[in-house]
């Protein structure tokens, strides 16, 4: 089962309030960023963040699983704890490196 699209919005709105989040669809699935950076992972309808030591704390009570087949072992993030994300958030985009720049395809 992919993410729906409704879904999708609901995460948005949630994090209305952090400025430059976007988002690309992959794979009937979404990657939500934040200051161009991918903090986290939508797949089923769940909302992933990956296991970061900086953020360990943070989720230490935070459920686990995996978003694909043959991923990592990632947090399970709740969106009902609105302060757990104001907190999570900017960690997330200072300890998460931009994505390194395609290759363009030869012609």
């Amino acid at each position: 089962m992919s993410t729906s699209k409704e879904y999708m919005q609901f995460v948005l709105d949630q994090l209305e309030e952090f400025p430059d989040v976007t988002y690309r669809k992959m794979f009937g699935e979404y990657m939500v960023y934040v200051n161009e950076r991918p903090v986290l992972t939508l797949c089923d309808n769940r909302v992933f963040v990956k296991k970061l030591p900086q953020v360990a704390v943070l989720m230490a009570d935070a459920e686990c699983g995996y978003p694909y087949e043959g991923a990592k072992e990632a947090y399970l993030l709740n969106l009902g704890d609105d302060a757990q994300i104001d907190a999570l958030l900017p960690m997330l985009v200072e300890h998460t490196p931009l994505p390194r720049p395609r290759k363009k395809k030869s012609e």
